[in-house]
């Protein structure tokens, strides 16, 4: 019990202003395999890995034959260990519940906004009259990842997620050669004209990042190699009005999506 406590408490510290995704275990298992996954948070595909939390998120689902809550008990590692219900692109999904985080230093916040392209943010924060610390931020994390089981055939989904990154091609059947097409969605709405992130992890473990924009669409194309593990990040801020004075005075919504590139 202590240390679900204390895994409960670090999600919810500023350490969760950093990335949060879903890890597969295998990204490519047969069929009648097990689906299995870490729930991460960290930095350039590094950080701490986290349980099978209910009270922490409002849907852990798989999407394949059918949508199928993501049975466990609390403190389950890895979060998601379940059969694979038939063969093709499942795709797991994750939305985890509110969480606030409290700025000491108004450095911070400023180099939040820059690293994730809202800077417009900083001076609407001083026009709003809002004190430059001690101010607080409401974030929900909505996470995606996509696994191929058996013959991997299938497409992504629009998950209906509040802000979410839908994959336009299968990593595991589709030739990604000239590009890996996604499209960001916000209320369902295209994202025009925003930055997306992709984490590229190489066999050799070494990292690197690259910031894409999105196009009329709401659309970018990512650079992807074979035998790499990926995570695409994008992040919407909006205005929050607070109720009092310990309410947040913004809302941060993370969408994640992960897959690899077979060899």
């Amino acid at each position: 019990m202590r240390t679900m406590i204390l895994l409960a408490s670090l999600l919810a510290s500023p350490l969760a202003a950093h990335e949060f995704w879903i890890e597969p275990i295998r990204t490519e298992i047969a069929a009648g395999g097990r689906l299995e996954a870490d729930i991460r948070v960290g930095t350039d595909l590094k950080g701490s890995t986290y349980s099978y939390i209910p009270r922490n998120f409002r849907r852990f689902e798989t999407i394949l034959d059918g949508t199928r809550a993501v049975p466990g008990r609390a403190g389950d590692q890895p979060a998601l260990n379940m059969e694979a219900a038939g063969e093709g692109l499942a795709v797991i999904v994750h939305e985890t519940r509110d969480y606030l985080l409290t700025y000491a230093k108004w450095e911070k916040f400023e180099a939040f906004c820059a690293e994730k392209d809202f800077e417009w943010a900083l001076p609407r924060h001083l026009e709003r009259g809002l004190p430059r610390t001690k101010f607080r931020e409401r974030y929900v994390r909505y996470a995606k990842s996509l696994i191929g089981v058996g013959d991997a055939k299938g497409a992504d989904t629009e998950a209906g997620l509040t802000v979410e990154i839908v994959a336009e091609k299968n990593p595991y059947t589709d030739d990604v050669s000239g590009g890996f097409p996604v499209q960001a969605l916000y209320l369902g709405q295209p994202r025009k004209d925003v930055q997306i992130t992709l984490f590229e992890r190489a066999p050799d473990r070494t990292v690197v990042q690259n910031n894409y924009r999105t196009d009329g669409e709401g659309r970018a194309v990512l650079d992807v190699k074979a035998g790499h593990f990926y995570l695409v990040d994008h992040v919407v801020m909006r205005e929050s009005e607070p109720m009092d004075e310990k309410d947040a005075v913004w809302e941060s919504l993370w969408a994640s999506l992960t897959f690899g590139v077979p060899q």
